[in-house]
């Protein structure tokens, strides 16, 4: 018997391993198993495939054990990883890698283990390795870490480890490390002897030892107390609650009052799973809902197309609150986990424990016990951001994708670089389960496969309660003369509308999709522009670290006083990011409370979560922020939303500009007035006749597709055709110009009047990497693009063959955003 196993690395093959005969009978495809690779390392693969069939060309090795009982992977996930990694033209190892919790990708961990043949004498040995050896011969074997935490401040172990094998007083071995430990707790309990009230009236009232045992005493009655009110009470809760030390508590244990009870719990307690709804849909509500209903009985996905306030949550809940009666599991999609706090803390409002919660700020231990839940059934609504679509459904019958639109659903930075949304209708289809697709601005493509009848389409143009649409006011900034020529940051309008609403007691967001304090610096008197050392781009001055970042690589520098160019020490600062925004209200109304929500602000596991519950609660008056503070949210106190530099949004080098522009704008207008009479936005801009703007002042969103259509059709881009993005990546700049030329002669027989380059990116290095790009626009036709995807890979092999471009890194992107 022979197991293909999946591994978490890019391997472009799936390897086999020869299966022991007793394991035969107790492996299954999906379970986790241990093999080798190399000489030393071990891995935790997934089992694909079981066969008899004996491998041609190479010599299989046996696997080493059988890490779980059951299965952690199901057969519909396995075909999802195989799915993403033909479409997206990676490998199944990169996407085991994104889909498992670490703890369930285990890999090797070097070992150094003592010889106990070599004795105790280590006098020949310079001081760090005697420190090692004293070590080995005390515990017999130590992992690097502990390694390294014995010779603090040497830079390389490598050397210590060689020298102890080369002495024979250790040898190397690599372990199969099991990362996940699951939570204990110490609970307090009352001895059976004392549960009953007379015998606990009597050891109260007349035990003269316990009267004369103060302290002990007020333990007991502290506990009691506890215990009334909660149920069951935990020891570190009790002893900090009391004031009372473990001492006293362990006195009451030896005289067999209480008792203690060490067990496992949850790292994410939940609530008593419930369905509580106490609201109705309005009558236009009540109507998407039915139309979804009937939509989802012909069609596999349908769009839900509402206007900002239009109440789309409270459609979703009606849905959740069918599919949790019938025992069934949803999965509700958002783009960015700050929007999980308020979505989370509403839906656990109506369905109590049913709701769980899933995305990266959890630690790998809470990671691991949702997982567990959810192949249960325990939970059967988790909301999430894209990486929940891996988690082991027991039985899903729906998946919501709320701001279907956002860019946040597809994977940028790593392979595998899959769209959660598109990955979601497939993953939906193979499970027989429905999709609903929401959003205010849907994307083009989504837009067209409803309009074709592909998709379902439901409409909704009123906002809840017949609330106002807000007004929004255009200021043009080229009227606003500034004494410097300085780009205007708070316009006299924008000024007076924010003391008018502060005054009203209502709240205000102020969006800048810029973080930092400014983009750029600029000597005043040479133009010189600071840039980091190792990408193509200007510095960000942070004037909170007093720093300057990459905000493409993260290095930070020092900020400069003189210029290196030509020694002047007069830097200007251009344009403005959210943190030089937040100074600069702080200045002009020192009495409201301001607040700031950007990547600075909420890199802690629960920063955006306290950010928004301080807003919810009114406990600041305005909210500066980025994209995180557009998305979504329900704040019913907003009155005014300003975007202080429109323009920042209108000008990129890309096809899907005005699309993304108008999304986003109309996102961040549709914050203001969704529980009272409409509210209002102002818009800065220079460019006031941009057409943009009219379709965003007018919620043009009809008129804003059809013209984006019309002109993607007449060029070729989306969603009339598949775009397959290639980046080259090497640290020399003729040797990466060379490989792309190289690569665009090899295909260009096949798909010359497709490709678009190579051609330098607006960017052109990245982390000391320079890069070339070339683009492939391809006509809708699956054979011809599946075709397409294996000659490129094959394409990838040949360059690499070539001696010089060996190490070029090729990465490509399929429908790249």
């Amino acid at each position: 018997m022979y197991a293909k196993v999946i591994i978490p690395l890019a391997v472009p093959k799936i390897l086999t391993w020869k299966v022991p005969v007793e394991m035969q009978e107790i492996i299954k495809p999906g379970s986790r198993v241990e093999v080798g690779l190399g000489k030393t390392k071990k891995y935790a693969g997934i089992v694909k495939h079981i066969s008899y069939s004996i491998p041609e060309y190479f010599e299989t090795r046996e696997i080493i054990s059988i890490l779980d009982p059951e299965p952690v992977v199901d057969t519909l996930h396995l075909q999802l990883w195989e799915w993403i990694a033909a479409y997206y033209m990676c490998t199944e190892g990169e996407v085991m890698a994104a889909a498992l919790p670490a703890h369930l990708k285990l890999s090797s961990e070097t070992i150094l283990v003592y010889n106990e043949e070599a004795g105790d004498e280590f006098s020949h040995l310079n001081n760090n390795e005697f420190v090692i050896a004293e070590a080995l011969l005390i515990k017999k074997q130590l992992n690097l870490n502990e390694v390294q935490q014995l010779v603090e401040g040497t830079t390389s172990i490598y050397k210590i480890i060689n020298a102890l094998i080369h002495y024979k007083i250790a040898t190397v071995w690599e372990a199969l490390r099991q990362g996940y430990v699951s939570k204990k707790e110490t609970f307090v309990y009352l001895a059976d002897a004392y549960n009953n009230d007379e015998a606990l009236a009597g050891l109260l009232n007349n035990d003269k030892k316990m009267q004369q045992a103060e302290k002990q005493l007020a333990l007991l009655l502290g506990y009691l107390h506890f215990k009334k009110i909660q149920g069951e009470v935990v020891k570190k809760d009790l002893l900090q609650k009391t004031g009372a030390s473990a001492a006293q508590l362990n006195a009451l244990v030896n005289k067999g009052i209480l008792y203690l009870q060490k067990r496992d719990v949850d790292r994410l307690p939940q609530q008593p799973p419930k369905i509580d709804i106490q609201f109705t849909l309005s009558a236009i509500q009540q109507a998407a809902y039915h139309n979804i209903q009937q939509q989802l009985q012909e069609k596999e996905v349908c769009l839900l197309h509402g206007v900002t306030g239009s109440g789309k949550t409270e459609i979703y809940i009606q849905f959740l609150a069918e599919c949790i009666r019938q025992g069934q599991q949803v999965l509700y999609m958002l783009p960015e986990i700050a929007l999980t706090s308020q979505i989370i803390k509403r839906l656990q409002q109506h369905f109590g424990g049913n709701i769980g919660v899933y995305h990266s700020k959890f630690s790998q231990n809470e990671r691991i016990e949702i997982w567990q839940k959810v192949k249960s059934g325990a939970l059967k609504v988790i909301v999430g951001a894209r990486s929940a679509l891996f988690l082991p459904f027991s039985n899903l019958s729906l998946i919501i994708c709320d701001e279907e639109h956002d860019a946040s659903f597809k994977q940028q930075e790593r392979a595998p670089r899959y769209h959660a949304r598109d990955a979601a209708i497939f993953f939906a289809a193979q499970n027989n389960a429905k999709v609903i697709l929401g959003t205010a601005t849907p994307s083009l493509e989504t837009y067209l496969n409803a309009q074709t009848g592909k998709y379902g389409y439901v409409p909704v143009t009123e906002r809840y309660g017949n609330a106002a649409i807000p007004v929004i006011e255009i200021v043009d900034t080229k009227l606003i003369a500034q004494p410097d020529k300085s780009k205007v940051i708070i316009s006299p309008p924008v000024k007076a509308a924010i003391e008018a609403v502060l005054m009203a007691g209502k709240q205000i967001i102020i969006f800048q999709n810029r973080r930092g304090y400014t983009p750029y610096q600029v000597c005043n008197t040479c133009n010189y522009i600071p840039q980091c050392r190792d990408c193509d781009v200007n510095l960000t001055y942070h004037k909170l670290h007093n720093k300057l970042q990459c905000h493409y690589c993260g290095k930070q520098y020092n900020s400069l006083v003189t210029c290196p160019a030509c020694g002047s020490h007069h830097f200007i600062q251009r344009n403005f990011g959210t943190e030089k925004l937040e100074e600069l209200l702080k200045e002009l109304f020192p009495d409201a409370n301001i607040s700031r929500l950007d990547m600075d602000t909420a890199r802690g596991k629960k920063a955006h979560e306290i950010i928004i519950s301080q807003f919810e609660q009114q406990q600041v008056d305005i909210l500066i922020g980025t994209q995180m503070v557009v998305k979504g949210f329900d704040f019913e106190n907003v009155d005014l939303v300003v975007i202080p530099d429109a323009d920042g949004v209108l000008n990129f080098a890309d096809f899907r500009v005005h699309e993304r522009a108008f999304q986003l704008l109309e996102q961040v207008s549709g914050r203001a007035g969704r529980k009272n009479a409409g509210g209002k936005v102002i818009l800065q801009t220079a460019y006031t006749t941009h057409p943009v703007l009219y379709w965003v002042t007018h919620h043009q969103y009809q008129q804003m597709a059809d013209t984006e259509l019309a002109a993607r059709k007449n060029y070729f881009y989306p969603p009339y055709s598949r775009i397959i993005h290639l980046t080259f990546k090497h640290k020399s700049k003729e040797v990466v110009a060379k490989a792309a030329a190289f690569f665009a002669s090899t295909i260009h027989q096949q798909y010359g009047k497709y490709i678009v380059g190579p051609a330098e990116p607006p960017i052109a290095r990245v982390r000391n990497q320079y890069l070339m790009e070339m683009m492939l626009k391809l006509p809708k036709d699956n054979r011809l693009i599946t075709v397409c995807k294996k000659h490129l890979l094959d394409t990838v092999v040949t360059l690499h063959q070539q001696k010089e471009f060996k190490s070029v890194v090729v990465i490509p992107d399929v429908d790249k955003l």
